[in-house]
């Protein structure tokens, strides 16, 4: 299992990638899509809402079961990973097969960048599911 070191992570097992001047990254992290098992759909309706920190921006569900997604920093939805729309590339898997890589979520720009510092560090969110 992954737990790279760039990334912020969150207790609802949301990962966040700063990637310049207060955009980001989100998804969810390696441990989140193997304890959800196949993704099949990813729905996010959030695109150009801002959102405070622990706002609900989406759900995933996989066969078993439907989980939310929820906002690790507070900021303005600016794109759903078109690779994982319904509409468009259709291959929610992608979550699964590189939840750190292609399988990114949405984009995001941060209205809080100081809210990063409140999340876990790879070691600390490795810890908080041993």
């Amino acid at each position: 299992m992954e737990f790279p070191e760039n990334l912020k992570y969150t207790e609802e097992h949301e990962w966040v990638r700063l990637e310049g001047d207060n955009i980001a990254y989100v998804g969810i992290t390696d441990f989140a899509q193997s304890e959800l098992g196949e993704l099949v759909y990813i729905e996010v309706e959030t695109v150009g809402e801002t959102l405070e920190q622990g706002d609900e921006f989406g759900t995933v569900e996989a066969v078993k079961t439907t989980s939310e997604l929820y906002m690790p920093v507070s900021g303005t939805v600016l794109e759903f990973n078109s690779k994982l729309d319904d509409s468009e590339g259709d291959d929610p898997t992608l979550v699964n097969s590189s939840p750190y890589g292609d399988g990114w979520i949405v984009k995001i720009e941060l209205s809080h960048p100081d809210e990063l510092e409140d999340l876990m560090d790879a070691e600390a969110y490795q810890a908080s599911i041993a």
